[in-house]
């Protein structure tokens, strides 16, 4: 099991490697204060001690994590991805929502900090 956002990452590699590092770097741009660690086998980032987001990387898409409030606030953007409890599948079949990304993640701030 990786020990590091950087061991987690290595172990992809072409489009998937890209299409994760491109949520890495989303979620820093976002949220520079984030502190990056791994939690749940997957890269997490925390805020001011709380949770913000976490990705995973899979055979056919890429998971994003935005609990507790992320999914509530863009269940309407999320409808066309498939969901599971607290996720949403972003399919390699299609481009990475970068902007929605990045506006959830800007969500998550605003409710961690008020």
């Amino acid at each position: 099991m990786a020990v590091t956002v950087d061991e987690y990452l290595a172990r992809f590699d072409g489009e998937v490697r890209a299409r994760l590092d491109t949520m890495r770097a989303t979620i820093h741009d976002a949220a520079p204060d984030a502190v990056e660690s791994m939690a749940y086998g997957m890269p997490a980032y925390k805020l001011d001690g709380k949770p913000l987001v976490y990705f995973g990387g899979y055979g056919k898409h890429v998971g994003f994590y935005a609990t507790p409030n992320g999914h509530e606030a863009f269940a309407d953007e999320f409808s066309r991805y498939r969901q599971g409890k607290g996720s949403v599948q972003f399919p390699h079949t299609e481009p990475l929502p970068v902007d929605l990304v990045r506006r959830v993640v800007e969500f998550r701030v605003a409710a961690i900090r008020g």
